[in-house]
C-alpha cells in the first residue's frame, strides 16, 4: 500500500505530504512527473506548490504533464486521488474535478490560518468528521479563489460534492469568512466519484501537533 506523491517542477508541499501521511502510519512514496506510478499505488497525491512557476495559469501546464494520463485512469478505476492548493490547481486543470481556481479577491498571495465547515462527512476524506464540524487549517496561495457556472455549483450543492466551506470558529459561513473570494465559499469538492477531491487548504500542514494542530488528519487518512 503506497500513496504516490507526484513531483511536478515548482513543487513545495512534496516532502511535507511524505512526513504527514507518514506520521499517520501511512506508507508514501515521492514519483517524478515524468515517471510512472509505481505498480503497487493505492492512491495518489498532488502537492502544492508552484508548478511551473503558475505561468500560462496555475496548474495548467502540469496538468499536460506525462503522468496525469495515468492519474486519471488510477482514479476511474477508484484508486483515491487528493489534490491540495496547486494540486487542486492541477485536479481541476486535469479534469478530475469541475471549476477553476483563479487569482484570490484580494489580488495577494495569502497565507493564513483559516476555519472550514464540513459539509459532507460521507466522503472518504472526511469520514474522520462529523457534519458541521468546524476545523482550522492554514491556507498558502495567491489563485484560490474557486470560480464554476452558477449551474454547475447548483449541481455540486444538491449533490453533495462540496466537502468544505471556509467559515468563522462557529461554523458560519459568510462573505468575511471567504479569504479569497470563493463561489459560495467553496473550499474543497469531490469529482465524479467521491474518492477524488481537491482542496485549497494545506490538510498536510496541520497533522504534526509540534507545528500547527492536527485538524487536517482526518482528510488525509481517505488515503488509510
Amino acid at each position: 500500500m503506497t500513496v504516490a506523491i507526484v513531483q511536478f517542477g515548482g513543487s513545495n508541499c512534496d516532502r511535507d505530504a511524505v512526513r504527514a501521511l507518514s506520521h499517520l502510519g501511512i506508507d508514501a512514496e515521492l514519483v517524478w512527473h515524468e515517471e510512472d506510478l509505481p505498480e503497487e499505488t493505492t492512491g495518489v497525491m498532488l502537492p502544492g506548490g508552484f508548478s511551473y512557476g503558475d505561468y500560462l495559469r496555475a496548474g495548467a501546464i502540469a496538468a499536460n504533464s506525462p503522468i496525469m494520463a495515468q492519474v486519471r485512469d488510477a482514479a476511474e478505476s477508484g484508486v483515491p486521488v487528493l489534490g491540495v492548493c496547486n494540486g487542486a490547481q492541477i485536479g481541476c486543470e486535469s479534469g478530475l474535478t469541475p471549476g477553476a481556481f483563479t487569482t484570490n479577491r484580494s489580488a495577494r498571495f495569502q497565507c493564513e490560518h483559516v476555519y472550514l465547515r464540513v459539509e459532507n462527512a460521507d466522503t472518504p476524506w472526511t469520514a474522520a468528521y462529523e457534519e458541521g464540524q468546524v476545523i482550522e487549517v492554514p491556507i498558502a496561495h495567491g489563485e484560490g479563489r474557486f470560480e464554476i457556472t452558477d449551474e454547475e455549483y447548483d449541481e455540486l450543492d444538491a449533490d453533495d460534492r462540496i466537502l468544505f466551506r471556509y467559515c468563522d470558529e462557529n461554523g458560519i459561513v459568510a462573505d468575511g469568512t471567504n479569504p479569497n473570494g470563493s463561489k459560495g465559499n467553496v473550499a474543497g469538492i469531490v469529482g465524479d466519484s467521491d474518492s477524488v477531491a481537491v482542496m485549497m487548504p494545506h490538510p498536510e500542514r496541520a497533522t504534526l501537533p509540534d507545528i500547527g494542530g492536527t485538524d487536517g488528519e482526518g482528510v488525509l487518512y481517505g488515503f488509510a
